[in-house]
């Protein structure tokens, strides 16, 4: 069972995994129980910049991400199981939110709060239903300043049967509809588009692409977005637990826009 969130993300994935202009080098050790990552980014300056982080668990509290960036600023995310089917969270980067994620049987439900200037809170749900269906929605509500009052709220579904995946999510609430199809052709090549749909325009293709997976050099995925730009990107085992991901994109047929990114992970 997804939460409403992940309610498309079949498509979604496919189209937006992967693809990057950036290069990274992402390196993964052990301290003794900790693990610890350090991710290193090199900027169009050349400039290297680098986050260091880690995650363990102590007393049945779950540090899931303890990261130190190079500007100075720091993230934590930690969670907790209080009782089963019920998972306790907190997030602190920018701000600060608590949130909760409840299963049970075939509803999973969550709830998030900013309690740092405790000024929203927002719930949504997810059911599954028989023959592969999923419905949900969810709601944001402001609690302070001039726009208290319901920010957003939109509903969405899925279906899956077989190779296909097909999943319809609202936005702006629920002045436009966006939707996904992911189609699994055989067990190596995988095709996918998102389109959105509203009152001012009928039909808009924001991306349309496919993946095809070989044990001899990996998986390479393709995409054409809607803004005319083509990319790919090939996500390879070099060696054992050691993967590089290449992407690289072009705008219309002028290569002179062309970007590259790449990616290692060990």
């Amino acid at each position: 069972m997804p939460k409403f969130s992940d309610i498309s993300k079949g498509p979604n994935d496919l189209l937006s995994d992967d693809y990057t202009s950036a290069n990274t080098l992402k390196c993964k050790t052990k301290a003794g129980p900790v693990a610890v990552t350090i991710e290193t980014e090199r900027s169009d300056s050349g400039a290297l910049s680098s986050k260091v982080g880690t995650k363990f668990a102590l007393y049945g509290l779950s540090f899931d991400k303890v990261q130190a960036k190079a500007n100075g600023s720091s993230v934590l995310e930690t969670s907790l199981v209080p009782c089963p089917g019920c998972k306790v969270t907190f997030k602190a980067n920018k701000g600060a939110d608590l949130g909760v994620t409840y299963t049970r049987g075939n509803i999973v439900s969550t709830g998030s709060l900013d309690v740092l200037n405790m000024s929203k809170v927002s719930a949504s749900s997810c059911v599954g239903l028989a023959s592969g269906i999923n419905v949900g929605g969810s709601l944001s509500y402001n609690l302070s300043g001039d726009k208290a009052g319901v920010s957003a709220y939109n509903a969405g579904a899925s279906y899956a049967s077989g190779p296909l995946f097909a999943s319809v999510t609202s936005a702006s609430k629920m002045s436009s509809f966006n939707a996904g199809i992911l189609y699994k052709v055989n067990s190596d090549i995988t095709l996918a588009s998102n389109t959105t749909h509203s009152a001012g325009s009928a039909f808009d293709l924001v991306a349309v692409g496919g993946s095809y997976s070989g044990s001899s050099f990996g998986t390479i995925k393709a995409k054409l977005g809607s803004n005319g730009v083509t990319s790919a990107c090939l996500v390879k085992e070099i060696s054992p637990k050691v993967n590089l991901t290449a992407s690289g994109s072009v705008s219309g047929g002028d290569f002179s826009t062309f970007k590259y990114g790449l990616g290692l992970s060990m």
